[in-house]
């Protein structure tokens, strides 16, 4: 099988009957299968999914809503295709699109093409706003240039997405972690359209939740592979100020005034328990990391290829 659609929903079934049409448009020419994954709909969204279903139509239906994350995650790992597609349920992205960017992708000889979301048909306070500010903040921290990481319409190869560790709210940070693995990434402008039927599930608090993976992505960028070199040299570093603080503190002692009362000390102390606690995380975090590559089979490095050269 060519491609693979992979579409989390929850609470929309008013847009799957015109979902699944355009999506039968759009791919008619394709050998492709459309996996709906509903993420604990309360609105009889997968009744609506079983009447409307054609014969390449997959529903994976979760017992409790888990995230969009772990709806995307349950989906990619059940395609069959060479390729997947992910796109939102909530018909704001065309499926018309999708076979342009696969045919941008092979030709390129990419692994990921990400859509950019021309003219976006989205609040402007609420959604634009805050939305081009994340985009500027993790392009800026994490080096990996793209427009818009909020905009679900992306297609894979297979190969890369199933490598991908998803879990959390780490949908939005897909392609950093394909550039974990050493993926090829490009973008384009796609269609967007005003949201029909049911409401937005994204609000303004999600600001804090993208703040939050965000700083774990630097982590990961960084330092998994080497989580010493964090905890290591910060805990060096609050241990030897420590240290210098309360060997001033001594010499002060010795020279006979009172040291008992003065906040300093209790600073440095401080300082020294915490960069021993420091240190001793990432002892930890280091054995953590060479239990999870090693129980698990993993490499620390992936390889691209391997030519052993024509024999005489």
């Amino acid at each position: 099988m060519l491609l693979s659609i992979v579409i989390p929903v929850y609470n929309e079934k008013d847009n799957i009957k015109p979902l699944l049409s355009a999506l039968d448009e759009a791919l008619k020419e394709l050998d492709h299968e459309v996996i709906l994954v509903d993420d604990g709909s309360s609105d009889g969204t997968p009744l609506i999914i079983k009447k409307q279903a054609l014969a390449n139509t997959r529903l994976i239906e979760f017992t409790r809503n888990f995230g969009q994350t772990s709806a995307m995650a349950a989906g990619i790992d059940a395609a069959e295709g060479e390729f997947i597609a992910t796109i939102d349920g909530d018909l704001q992205n065309d499926p018309a699109d999708i076979p342009i960017m696969l045919q941008h992708l092979q030709k390129e000889g990419l692994d990921i093409v990400a859509g950019i979301r021309a003219k976006r048909q989205d609040g402007l306070y609420l959604r634009k706003i805050p939305s081009k500010i994340a985009n500027w903040i993790i392009r800026k921290t994490t080096n990996v240039h793209l427009s818009d990481y909020g905009c679900t319409l992306k297609i894979f190869r297979a190969s890369i997405a199933k490598n991908i560790d998803l879990y959390g709210e780490l949908h939005r940070f897909i392609p950093i972690l394909a550039s974990m693995e050493g993926a090829k990434i490009s973008e384009m402008q796609v269609r967007h359209h005003a949201r029909r039927f049911g409401t937005s599930k994204y609000g303004i608090g999600r600001t804090f939740r993208v703040i939050s993976d965000l700083m774990l992505m630097l982590f990961l960028l960084k330092y998994r592979q080497k989580p010493m070199h964090l905890f290591g040299t910060l805990g060096v570093l609050m241990f030897l100020l420590g240290g210098i603080i309360e060997s001033y503190l001594l010499l002060l002692k010795i020279l006979g005034h009172d040291i008992g009362g003065r906040p300093l000390f209790y600073i440095g102390i401080l300082m020294l328990i915490t960069g021993v606690q420091l240190i001793t995380t990432g002892f930890i975090s280091e054995m953590l990391m060479r239990t999870f590559y090693q129980s698990q089979g993993k490499k620390p490095y992936n390889i691209k290829g391997n030519f052993n050269g024509k024999k005489e």
